[in-house]
């Protein structure tokens, strides 16, 4: 599914030829055809997990090429481009150049100082679920809540739900997508747990099925680390409440009968 989603956005928002990406990653372009047709595949299940090319033997050497690189001038150094070619060249690999790209990434980014950048481009937002009390009803009772921000613009959007469930995710960033009249280019991320199935080492994790499929469907990139915390003002007034352009909480129609 992860494949599926990254397939789409290489077409439909890289712009790339269909020929390049059916070449990368290793798959006919009729079914490149196929997966631009629908968001999610369409009453399909894999019954065996796809086949991909290990670097089993040629993890050492890679490691050797970028252990050697620290001592060069970092014009000088490798690209991964470059070292699937030594692979071919020199060591018969007979894989494809995107595993060896991820896996070269994984290593120069390992113990590798991280900064949560301070200036935002614009189009991207961090999204987070969060607990309020909240009184509906006279009744004082938890709600829960996603917020999505953009930085740049400095503006929000928060829907509070019932529970922290994967259909409020998954509605929650379909009403900040409508709020915002746009769908954000990259959407940092907390590790949720409705997102993330398990986090394998470094950064490299596995995604739940609903999130790749919200994803395959709006073409958004993802970054996961902790969102930046932001002090978001709302009006409790009412359902519909908004006051001066700020930042408000919408309930949706269901949690007005929650008890």
């Amino acid at each position: 599914m992860e494949i599926y989603g990254r397939v789409r956005r290489a077409v439909l928002v890289e712009g790339r030829s269909r020929r390049a990406v059916a070449r990368e990653f290793g798959i006919s372009r009729k079914t490149i055809e196929k997966m631009l047709r629908y968001s999610v595949p369409p009453g399909y299940q894999r019954r065996q997990p796809a086949r991909r090319p290990k670097l089993g033997p040629w993890v050492g050497v890679i490691d050797a090429i970028l252990t050697e690189d620290k001592a060069r001038p970092a014009k000088q150094r490798h690209t991964a481009k470059r070292i699937f070619e030594r692979l071919k060249e020199e060591h018969d690999f007979t894989g494809g150049y995107t595993i060896v790209k991820d896996y070269v990434r994984g290593e120069q980014l390992r113990g590798r100082e991280m900064f949560v950048p301070l200036v935002h481009p614009p189009g991207e937002a961090q999204a987070d679920f969060g607990e309020a009390l909240v009184v509906i009803a006279g009744v004082e009772q938890k709600a829960h809540f996603l917020a999505m921000d953009c930085p740049h613009s400095d503006d929000g959007f928060v829907a509070a739900f019932p529970g922290e469930t994967t259909e409020a995710f998954q509605q929650g960033h379909v009403l900040a997508f409508q709020y915002f009249g746009a769908v954000p280019t990259r959407i940092l991320y907390d590790n949720s747990k409705i997102a993330v199935a398990r986090i394998l080492g470094g950064e490299e994790r596995t995604k739940t099925k609903a999130f790749l499929e919200l994803q395959s469907h709006y073409l958004f990139a993802d970054k996961f680390g902790r969102p930046a915390r932001a002090t978001i003002r709302a009006t409790w007034k009412d359902s519909s409440a908004m006051h001066g352009g700020t930042s408000w909480f919408r309930f949706p129609a269901q949690i007005a009968g929650m008890s």
